[in-house]
């Protein structure tokens, strides 16, 4: 049986109908929608083009013409995208040519280096563009430095929400607020290498521990001041955290909706990665050099294992999201974490893993937006070429039937809803 057969078989098996073979059958078929009062709503297929979508723009980095790129986006059957806005650097100079410093050199997602960058107007001509295209836009922060690190004026979180209020405001004023899906105040948080602001007060709060009482005061707070200023957009923080009864063990009413990363790798307290001794590489090849001497041989030796770690995270997720009545997005996920166009390094092992969890996702009914993995951009070249897989996966997602915990008599969802 060759891969894309697997894939398809793995896919229907996760369906558990016939309809998932119809749906890969052809994907140009029209979504299924379902009723919510009057409206009609199904899932978003959403990428995350995070701060690239301003960086990248050097020819041949995959975004320099945001017309060639959307439009190719749409092609593969996406109508959601999550990008940096900047909040912080809008609050300071919305104008301004900022220099940022590279987060890695390693990673192809942003620059590799130094790289000048004008938030305002370019980030409201391009929602303007993704308007155009029905390409809703989910808003988070990456926090970027910049020379001066203007990031560190952060200091409490009423001037986390000021500078968010700040670019709200910078795009309300061209009229673009209802191309926005949500707005995600950080990404990861309290991850120290986005929110540095926050871990530099509170070290003993690490990666992941959202619910600890400094990070619940400081989002409780924030998001406050964001819902009495917009009522009627979705506010959030993005969480990379493996417990996921957290989430109905805390009190998490403050949030719209959970948008919560899933990888394999991180499964069983990072087994995957362990075995590959895999430690992030910001900026040296040495971590790549281990990817490619185990993980795909590591992942082969036994892939139903590997699967099943998964799928078994993606349904508890969905199942704790349908107990405490919150809608999900995902746009980080599926596979492996870390992953380029590389010597020895396959695409084919990690479509595979994506094309499982994104169905399993779709079959849950809880995701009101899914991601195919955080690879779906252009500068992924060996992902993004296979149009194919894309419109396969996208019509899943697209023709999903939502769970009637978020689409009958939920005002929290309905927020979210009312946008997609």
């Amino acid at each position: 049986m060759n891969r894309r057969n697997f894939i398809k078989q793995t896919t229907i098996a996760a369906l558990g109908s016939l309809t998932a073979l119809d749906t890969l059958g052809s994907s140009n078929k029209d979504t299924m929608a379902f009723e919510t009062g009057r409206r009609n709503v199904s899932p978003r297929a959403i990428t995350m083009w995070d701060f690239s979508w301003l960086e990248r723009r050097w020819p041949g980095a995959g975004y320099e013409d945001w017309d060639i790129a959307l439009d190719e986006l749409q092609e593969r059957g996406y109508n959601a995208i999550r990008i940096d806005a900047y909040p912080h650097l809008i609050a300071e100079n919305p104008t301004k040519k900022w220099l940022l410093k590279e987060v890695w050199n390693q990673q192809v997602w942003g620059s590799p280096d130094l790289n000048e960058v004008q938030v305002q107007p370019n980030l409201n001509r391009f929602l303007l563009k993704c308007k155009e295209r029905d390409i809703k836009v989910g808003l988070s922060s990456w926090y970027r430095q910049d020379i001066d690190d203007v990031r560190m004026k952060i200091t409490t979180s009423d001037k986390m929400a000021d500078c968010w209020i700040s670019a709200l405001q910078s795009i309300e004023q061209d009229g673009l607020l209802d191309s926005i899906l949500f707005v995600d105040l950080c990404n990861e948080w309290p991850g120290n290498l986005w929110a540095p602001f926050f871990s530099s007060q509170y070290p003993h709060v690490v990666w992941g521990q959202w619910y600890k009482e400094e990070s619940l005061r400081w989002m409780k707070q924030a998001l406050s001041r964001m819902k009495e200023k917009y009522p009627d957009i979705p506010f959030l923080f993005s969480f990379d955290c493996g417990d996921v009864y957290k989430y109905e063990e805390i009190d998490t009413s403050f949030l719209d909706l959970y948008e919560h990363h899933i990888w394999m790798v991180h499964q069983n307290n990072s087994e995957f990665y362990k075995i590959v001794d895999y430690k992030d590489g910001q900026f040296s090849p040495e971590a790549y050099k281990k990817v490619v001497k185990v993980a795909e041989n590591l992942y082969q030796d036994k892939p139903l294992y590997w699967q099943k770690l998964l799928t078994d995270k993606i349904k508890l997720m969905g199942k704790v999201a349908k107990r405490v009545g919150r809608p999900l997005v995902t746009t980080e996920c599926w596979g492996i974490v870390d992953y380029k166009d590389w010597p020895m390094l396959n695409w084919d092992w990690v479509k595979e893993l994506c094309a499982l969890g994104t169905v399993t996702a779709a079959q849950t009914g809880m995701w009101a937006g899914i991601a195919t993995s955080n690879f779906c951009g252009p500068q992924f070249v060996g992902m993004w070429r296979d149009i194919k897989w894309h419109q396969e996966m996208t019509a899943i997602i697209r023709s999903a039937k939502l769970d009637e915990s978020i689409i009958m008599n939920n005002e929290v969802a309905a927020k979210l809803l009312r946008r997609l």
